[in-house]
């Protein structure tokens, strides 16, 4: 019996994956994961054969999900990504994940990973095949971004999804477990932690002001000292955010006079 664990972030993804493994058989859906932390905490209790991972996840993505894989001992398991992006995911094949999958996905395809599972565990290549994935994982994240279309994050809105280019954003703001991005005039509550959408983010442009604020630098126009002791860094004319205390050497560093 193949152990399985799903991850996405997506409820009706995982509710087509454990329907498909059902009809497969010989296989045991032993967790789900709906983000990249819930993937790992769920692979070290759960200790899965075969991990169907989704690239596009919130809080830590299918790639870093591999990162982490590759600094811990004992049984690792395989991977199988789920990408809706069909060319990223025959660059991802050749790279050395086990096997590939694109959304929707096919029953014909899950059998066919789920027995290059079997035969790798069979011959004990699952190391093996971490290695090869985790060397050449900085060059699938750049082929990922080329397939979407560059730095691109999709969003649920109102009643459907749309995409927000990161590097088009003004700021962000950290509202509990998710972000709120705005861009344009649009603000978009993504699920994810303001820390992982400032690793997407070119630090050249962008500034964290504050652990609940990132700012584009374009928009920034001045600061503020309060009679309180607080600082406010002011974008454009009707807006303020807060600078943190830790982040006051770089904000002044911002606007000093002379720099650009």
């Amino acid at each position: 019996m193949l152990k399985v664990l799903i991850c996405d972030d997506e409820p009706m993804a995982l509710r087509r994956l454990r329907l498909l493994l059902d009809r497969i058989g010989q296989t045991l859906v032993v967790g789900e994961a709906s983000n990249g932390r819930e993937a790992i905490e769920a692979i070290a209790e759960h200790r899965p054969d075969l991990v169907l991972l989704d690239i596009e996840m919130p809080e830590l993505d299918g790639f870093d999900v591999v990162d982490h894989l590759a600094t811990i001992d004992g049984n690792i398991p395989l991977i199988v990504f789920v990408t809706a992006y069909p060319n990223f995911a025959a660059y991802a094949f050749d790279a050395g994940v086990i096997d590939y999958l694109t959304k929707p996905v096919r029953i014909g395809r899950l059998e066919t990973a789920i027995e290059r599972a079997r035969r790798s565990l069979a011959d004990r290549s699952a190391g093996e095949r971490l290695v090869s994935l985790t060397s050449e994982l900085e060059a699938i994240r750049t082929a990922h971004r080329d397939e979407i279309g560059g730095n691109v994050i999709w969003v649920r809105h109102r009643a459907g999804n749309v995409r927000v280019d990161l590097d088009q954003l003004d700021w962000v703001k950290a509202e509990g477990e998710y972000v709120r991005l705005y861009c344009g005039g649009d603000s978009f509550l993504h699920r994810d932690s303001i820390t992982a959408i400032a690793a997407r983010l070119d630090s050249a442009r962008f500034l964290r002001v504050h652990r609940s604020y990132l700012v584009n630098r374009r928009l920034i126009t001045g600061l503020t000292r309060k009679t309180t002791g607080s600082y406010w860094l002011a974008l454009g004319k009707d807006l303020a955010v807060p600078v943190g205390k830790s982040y006051r050497r770089v904000a002044r560093e911002i606007i000093r006079p002379g720099h650009s």
